[in-house]
């Protein structure tokens, strides 16, 4: 087999730098292999290795050795260190599929976990056979890299060989597809497993919570239930998460009494994510309720507070958040910033923001990512600064991702900046021509300048480009079952139902109380008022929050998630809903959360 290229090969330290570890005694020589375990450096190890050569207390051929100098290199795997690797496994003179699937397992850890499809194609051609151990390792290199097209080459060579119904192999199968985004060919591989065991469940169940398709991970967690196979720590964080993505507050608050009842509240991580959900499922108060009961309180638990006081509007409790950590000395993450910087945006505290991003960097030492330089576009933008916003984007050290500018554009949006607007629209076009979305705003901002023939000419493009607007969509759960509602649901319908028939009741009321329908928000220049009336009156979230006030008892808290972010007329509605019926709205959307009461609501308008 060809030794690695001598550059990839870490060279020795030079005789005069090494403070050798083992403090040789020629009577009693240490004992090499043993040595391995008190490493805590690459140098180290090739201390060891290079003395274990010298004191002729190496065989080349002794496989238990070099597996142990294998093992150490992957455990925590480097570049440099995975090129040491290399190293051992190509130079041994008989090497086998049990030092493969070593290095295998490494690389699938790397910055570079492709590589082991490369070495493992060397491998294949110098007569080696897989075992059930190899493919796993494999398959999470690949899952890693996003190399679905090697992760079926491999699929197809484990049905080959047989394995591909192994315990070991279905659930990294499962795990590479998902990973891959191909969801439907992971649930393939499940449907095929006769009896599938939790790790596959948990596998199958993580997919589709990672993939955004809450409803089929809590179908397959209810027929793990069926089945009476025991969940473990995995099954909850996956089952929690899709529990808020959905907003299913119930089924929320099931799993926590399930996870008292099974001892899984020790488990600092399972708290977290169930802070988290109670946030996201607009139950603030259960959130916080948790959190302070919790003895242990790590980073992420804290880190989940502050954003769940910033997604809820609380900037001045996420800040206090802040300071109560740093004063119990636990040492914030990225995540923690994250929170900050939204908490800043969602409330227009610029100079704040602009605070915490400088302590981040300067002080903390973290690296910020895209999320946090977006956190900083909204936070200008909300604010009317977007000439600082579009600065700030030009400025950067790392090249701007259409997502960036989109949330400059969103800002434009608001501001009524229609000049901006189209700047910031062609620089997104450059990057990503195909989402329906950047059309619709500056077809609406086109619209309320009275462009017609500029929104006319940008919808042909977005036909020609076959750009899809993504439809909004609502839901809300009632007696623990989650309903959906799309806008434009009952527009041209000739046959209203019993909600929709609810709904212009409702509206019949809420004009009573002063409200006036905003249909600045449908720019179809050939649809007269009453037509646009009827367009936003039958809008996702106000069906949704109609379907609450129908189905529940006086007095109930209506709790709203929507995919998008509300629009202005359903925040006016949603004001008055709260007083003229009584009921507490919680509505999230794309972007925070809103909490209509008495007529206000907890965004201060600033949405």
């Amino acid at each position: 087999m060809a030794i690695s290229s001598p550059s990839l090969i870490p060279s020795f330290p030079h005789r005069e730098t090494i403070t050798n570890p083992l403090k040789p005694d020629t009577l009693n020589p240490p004992n090499p292999i043993l040595q391995i375990s008190k490493c805590t450096s690459l140098r180290e190890l090739m201390q060891i290795h290079a003395y274990a050569i010298k004191s002729h207390l190496f065989n080349q051929k002794d496989h238990s050795f070099i597996t142990k100098l294998i093992n150490f290199c992957t455990e925590t795997p480097t570049t440099s260190s995975m090129a040491y690797a290399r190293h051992l496994f190509d130079v041994m003179p008989e090497p086998d599929i049990v030092r493969f699937n070593s290095i295998a397992r490494g690389y699938s850890r790397s910055l570079n976990p492709i590589e082991s499809f490369a070495l493992f194609v060397d491998v294949l051609e110098g007569g080696m056979l897989p075992d059930h151990y190899t493919f796993p390792s494999l398959l999470k290199a690949c899952a890693a890299a996003k190399g679905l097209e090697e992760g079926r080459q491999l699929h197809c060579l484990s049905m080959k060989l047989g394995i591909d119904d192994d315990v070991y192999v279905c659930p990294t199968l499962i795990n590479m597809y998902t990973e891959c985004e191909d969801v439907d060919a992971a649930r393939r591989v499940f449907d095929r497993i006769l009896e599938p065991c939790v790790v596959s469940y948990n596998a199958m169940i993580t997919g589709y919570a990672r993939r955004n398709r809450p409803n089929e991970a809590l179908s397959l967690f209810r027929e793990m239930q069926g089945k009476s196979l025991k969940v473990n720590e995995i099954t909850l964080l996956s089952v929690l998460s899709s529990c808020s993505l959905l907003g299913s507050l119930g089924l929320g608050k099931w799993i926590h009494e399930y996870a008292k009842k099974h001892g899984f509240c020790e488990y600092v991580k399972v708290n977290t994510a169930l802070i988290d959900m109670f946030a996201k499922c607009g139950s603030l108060e259960d959130a916080v309720s948790l959190f302070e009961k919790m003895r242990h309180k790590d980073t992420p638990a804290w880190s989940a507070m502050i954003v769940a006081y910033a997604n809820h509007g609380e900037a001045e409790k996420s800040m206090l958040m802040f300071e109560r950590m740093r004063f119990e000395s636990v040492q914030p993450d990225e995540i923690t910033f994250l929170g900050l910087l939204n908490a800043c945006s969602h409330r227009g505290l610029v100079e704040e923001g602009r605070e915490y991003f400088s302590r981040m960097v300067n002080e903390f030492r973290i690296v910020p990512s895209i999320k946090h330089y977006g956190s900083i576009v909204d936070l200008l933008g909300r604010a009317g600064h977007l000439d600082d916003a579009y600065r700030f984007i030009d400025t950067l050290p790392i090249s701007p991702t259409p997502l960036l500018w989109r949330i400059l554009l969103s800002s434009c949006s608001s501001h009524n900046d229609l000049k901006l607007a189209e700047k910031v629209s062609q620089r997104i076009f450059e990057m990503d021509d195909s989402h329906g979305g950047d059309y619709v705003i500056l077809s609406n901002l086109y619209a309320r300048n009275k462009k017609w023939e500029d929104v006319d000419s940008l919808r042909k493009v977005m036909k020609d480009r076959r750009a899809v607007k993504v439809p909004g969509c609502s839901s809300i759960e009632v007696k623990n079952v989650v309903h959906e509602f799309f806008s434009g649901d009952g527009v041209k319908s000739n046959t209203h139902t019993k909600l929709h028939r609810a709904l212009d009741e409702m509206v019949k009321e809420l004009k009573l109380a002063g409200y006036v329908p905003d249909t600045s928000v449908v720019v179809h220049a050939d649809m007269s008022d009453h037509e646009k009336e009827v367009t936003v009156r039958y809008h996702s979230e106000k069906l949704a929050i109609a379907f609450g006030v129908l189905n529940t008892p006086p007095g109930t808290t209506i709790r709203v998630v929507k995919n998008l972010r509300v629009c202005r007329d359903c925040h006016n509605a949603a004001k008055l809903i709260s007083v003229v019926f009584g009921r507490r709205v919680v509505l999230r959307d794309v972007q925070r959360f809103h909490h209509f009461e008495d007529g206000k609501c907890s965004c201060g308008d600033f949405w």
